[in-house]
């Protein structure tokens, strides 16, 4: 067997695989920057040229031809290649498949292995960038604008309407030198024409933001003409949309229409939301039977809640009662898209799925679920009322059949809530007993429509007075429901009608405990702690009423008078500034002002307030009261004389006005007039004893002849006086003595002066200290004249009556603004 097996010669030392990694230097590509014959060539057109030796590239000397027998011959080929065989770096390519190929030491000695091309050193710097090519400017700029239009668009979503305008403009101003500077370098095609339409598309935006709609249709009609935009053409619902605000209605059907029909079919959203613009605006035209056409047209392709609603609006401004059922039936039948309220409901005690269950009770989509039944229900019961009283004989029955076609659909709750709604229906037409009939029904409802109905029910009794029945009710509601604030807030208001403060308070700190923003209670509260005294409670009430309700007159008339009694005058003033600021025509809140300004000595002040009062409602007694005492302190009587003539046609039968103007004409100088004018007095009130007195002193200063007259009737009146006088000493008359009707003189009512407020007593000092008291005519009879008086200001009410609605009394709980009222509609 082993005269078979040849073995190797051990003769040959060299290896059997060497030479055949080695490579000619010429496709050594890594070198090529440094070999200057090549770098030349490519320069240059000598690399095109046919070689006139036969010599390897970037050497000079011919490479010579490895043999098997190791000659070293030197062959080129014409275009300098060595030939097949060519000794590479001294070491020989076998000719022959004998040796294989692979290393060989001769390789190894002949230069190091350096696969990664370290032994080259770093690599050259890269160019830098040229910043003032055109083309770098161009970019930089272009940079820039996008930069400006963002800026836009965020001051805009911030609310700085102003700011974004000015970032738009100048957007669009930098655009328009990009552009040009893009002809300038390359070709038009090359221009960023999505950089100008966003550019173009927020300018127009920013002006329509800014109420600058001529420059906004300007600028969209500079996109929509431009035929290198594509789907410019629904800009033409911007462009109408500009138009319906500027009540232009005709174009904003047009523009509509011409962006209907640009937009494809495929679209059927945005086409639906055209066609529900195009109906709204056939509303605000009039044009209701094309508003009809276009809201059908919606509720046939794509139902929802807006077009079904307005559709209902469309068919009862026509009057059209089948069409008013039809649409409201397509109402109802409108999904609501949302989960079954299972779902946040835990089936088990797994602390997964409660941790689940609780993270979705009330995230952003749940949210948008009670957002849209809410809407629903307001659409449904909205369009109920509307169109109850008109779809049937009677509007109880139009109720019924709503309640009936609710009662068949996925709002079954809502059937009660219209019940109550035509309970209160009835309220407004007067028809308590049929209220009451409908919201007695739901005593054995569930709590919830229980304690609705009995609430109300317990109002209804409340505003008749009869308190038993309204705290009975009251009861039902709060059994029924113990976290119904209204519940609870009626019941404080019976308790608080008993007179037991404390009590009513208690249920009104219920009801705002179980909710906080239940404004009623909190004025009520306020008004409980102004009967306790607890005038610090009071404010603190009051003053949190009015950071929920900024504007209610009824709130700051309370603020000021708490601060009045709290003797605060300059806060009081504050807040009737305020109150008056709400309600400027209110002239008791002005002739508030005008009493704080005149206890605080600033007469001015006070005059313009209570002229102002007077202006408004010139009938109020002790507003002309006070401004006649004005007059004649600052020597004005003429000016007096029209407030007390104003008086005794107010108050014909008080003597005490037409003998001041008889005063005024008497202090001006006019003794005729003030003659003629006690006559006349005499005339009515023939026993009136000041009267007389200034006729006989009148007549005896002229030398007239009926002094002898008026003096007989004068001493016969005062000896009549002095009888009473001895009767009411003798205590013949228990009950203080009797006047005579007819009586209105200062001397028959000095007995009432007793009763009479400080602010009279002040008034009539006043009034006796006025010059002119030394004369014959005032001496003995300005004291009596004045002790008739009545208080000008008189006793102040617990507040101001505002504008919009009668005095309140703070009994009045039950008022319909600031009382427990209805079911919210």
């Amino acid at each position: 067997m082993m005269e078979n097996v040849h073995l190797a010669p051990e003769t040959d030392e060299d290896d059997l695989y060497s030479g055949f990694n080695d490579y000619n230097p010429a496709y050594d590509t890594e070198e090529l920057e440094n070999d200057t014959g090549f770098q030349q060539a490519v320069r240059t057109s000598h690399g095109r040229r046919p070689p006139v030796t036969a010599k390897i590239p970037s050497t000079a000397v011919s490479r010579p031809i490895a043999t098997g027998y190791g000659s070293k011959t030197s062959l080129t080929s014409s275009m300098g290649r060595p030939m097949t065989g060519t000794i590479q770096d001294g070491v020989a390519r076998p000719m022959t498949a004998v040796r294989a190929a692979g290393f060989s030491k001769a390789a190894l000695r002949g230069s190091a292995f350096d696969p990664l091309g370290q032994s080259r050193g770093p690599a050259p710097p890269l160019e830098a960038k040229n910043e003032d090519s055109p083309e770098e400017k161009i970019r930089q700029l272009e940079k820039k604008v996008n930069e400006l239009v963002e800026e836009s668009c965020i001051a805009n979503s911030c609310g700085d309407l102003k700011l974004a305008l000015e970032k738009a403009k100048d957007a669009g101003r930098k655009e328009r030198v990009l552009v040009r500077q893009r002809e300038q370098v390359t070709t038009p095609e090359n221009i960023n024409l999505d950089l100008t339409y966003s550019v173009l598309f927020n300018l127009a935006s920013q002006y329509s933001a800014n109420e600058m709609y001529a420059e906004a249709l300007n600028t969209y009609q500079v996109i929509v003409k431009n035929k290198m935009f594509s789907n410019a053409g629904r800009l033409k619902v911007n462009m109408g949309n500009i138009y319906l605000k500027q009540r232009n209605y005709s174009k904003a059907i047009k523009f509509y229409r011409m962006a209907l029909d640009q937009i494809p079919s495929v679209h059927k959203e945005m086409r639906i939301k055209i066609m529900q613009n195009i109906g709204i605006t056939f509303i605000k035209t009039g044009q209701y039977s094309d508003a009809i056409n276009s809201f059908e047209h919606i509720m046939s392709m794509a139902p929802n809640l807006k077009a079904g609603f307005n559709l209902i609006l469309s068919c009862f401004a026509i009057g059209d009662r089948e069409k008013m059922k039809k649409a409201f039936q397509k109402l109802i039948a409108v999904p609501l898209e949302i989960d079954e309220e299972d779902k946040y409901i835990s089936p088990s005690d797994d602390p997964h799925t409660n941790l689940l269950i609780e993270a979705i009770k009330n995230d952003h989509l749940r949210q948008m679920e009670r957002e849209r039944k809410a809407m629903a229900e307001k659409y449904i019961m909205t369009a109920a009322k509307l169109i109850a009283p008109v779809i049937e004989s009677s509007f109880a029955v139009g109720y019924n059949w709503c309640v009936e076609v609710v009662k068949a659909s996925q709002y079954v709750e809502l059937a009660n809530d219209l019940e109550i709604n035509k309970a209160i229906t009835y309220l407004r037409q007067k028809d308590f007993n049929q209220a009451v009939d409908t919201l007695k029904m739901f005593e054995k409802k569930d709590s919830r429509v229980k304690s609705a109905a009995a609430t109300n029910l317990s109002f209804l009794y409340y505003l008749e007075n009869e308190f038993a029945q309204a705290s009975s009710y009251a009861d039902l509601a709060v059994n029924s429901d113990r976290y119904n604030p209204s519940a609870l807030t009626n019941k404080g208001n019976t308790v608080f009608a008993n007179g037991d403060y404390e009590k009513a308070a208690e249920f009104y700190k219920e009801a705002l405990r179980n909710d906080s923003s239940c404004t009623e209670a909190l004025y009520n509260i306020g008004l409980t702690y102004k009967k306790l005294n607890r005038l610090d409670e009071a404010l603190d009430s009051f003053l949190k009423l009015h950071a929920i309700l900024r504007n209610s007159a009824q709130v700051l008339c309370q603020i000021a008078n708490v601060y009045e009694l709290m003797e605060d005058p300059n806060q009081a003033i504050e807040w009737l500034m305020q109150l008056i600021s709400v309600v400027p025509t209110d002239s008791q809140a002005l002739s508030k002002l005008g009493e704080l300004y005149d206890s605080e000595g600033d007469k001015s002040q006070a005059f313009q307030y209570y002229y102002e009062s007077y202006r408004y409602f010139p009938s109020n007694i002790e507003v002309i009261e006070w401004l006649g005492a004005y007059y004649i302190d600052t020597q004005f009587c003429e000016k007096a004389i029209q407030y007390f003539e104003r008086a005794s046609l107010i108050q014909p039968t008080q003597v005490k006005w037409q003998l001041m103007v008889a005063s005024c004409f008497r202090r001006s100088g006019n003794y005729q007039k003030a003659l003629d004018t006690y006559k006349e007095i005499h005339r009515k009130f023939p026993e009136n004893v000041e009267c007389l007195r200034f006729l006989v002193r009148l007549c005896t200063d002229i030398g007239l002849k009926e002094v002898q007259e008026y003096a007989t009737k004068l001493k016969r009146l005062e000896k009549i006086k002095e009888m009473r006088e001895q009767r009411i000493k003798s205590g013949r008359d228990s009950g203080g003595g009797s006047r005579s009707k007819r009586e209105g003189s200062a001397g028959s009512d000095s007995g009432q002066n007793n009763s009479a407020s400080s602010k009279s007593e002040r008034l009539s000092a006043k009034l006796r200290a006025l010059p002119g008291t030394d004369e014959p005519y005032e001496s003995s009879s300005n004291k009596e004249i004045d002790a008739s008086y009545v208080d000008p200001l008189g006793p102040q009410i617990e507040r101001p009556k505002t504008a919009a609605k009668k005095r309140i009394d703070e009994d009045d709980f039950a008022d319909e603004e600031l009382g427990d009222d209805l079911l919210p509609e």
